[in-house]
């Protein structure tokens, strides 16, 4: 996977961590992936939600040592 942008949104709560993505993928190019890294739980459902609003795809999602990382593709 050819990662364009890493946000570091680790140790935030609700909502920052979506603010911030969303901040993040307004500054890269349509097909090109954001790395998130956040600690929030809150995160599972609301980047999988704000993503398919957005027209956006989670390529995939792990979860290593309490940190959650998301890819996403953008739109």
């Amino acid at each position: 996977m050819n990662i364009t942008k890493t946000l570091d949104a680790k140790g935030l709560a609700c909502p920052m961590p979506i603010v911030r993505t969303k901040k993040a993928i307004d500054t890269i190019q349509s097909g090109e992936i954001l790395e998130v890294l956040t600690t929030d739980k809150g995160s599972l459902n609301d980047i999988k939600a704000w993503s398919a609003a957005g027209g956006h795809t989670v390529l995939e999602q792990k979860e290593e040592a309490g940190v959650l990382y998301f890819y996403i593709q953008k739109a």
